[in-house]
């Protein structure tokens, strides 16, 4: 660890780990002389296109008109 607090993971744990750059992490301890990085997945990019086909065409018009 540097003055600094930073820390190298070395690239053979990073792959198994699955991260890419510009992954977000969050960092938790986990006991003493123990931390532990997790992803932070978007719920955005997680979810985006989830509701693809449920409504209908011409659903979100219908719906604007409701409002005037």
């Amino acid at each position: 660890m540097s003055p600094k607090h930073q820390a190298t993971i070395p690239n053979d744990v990073v792959a198994a780990a699955g991260l890419t750059a510009g992954d977000e992490l969050r960092v938790e301890a986990d006991g003493p002389g123990r931390v532990v990085l997790v992803r932070v997945d978007d719920p955005i990019i997680e979810f985006a296109g989830a509701l693809t086909g449920v409504y209908g065409p011409g659903y979100l018009e219908r719906l604007r008109e409701e409002w005037d």
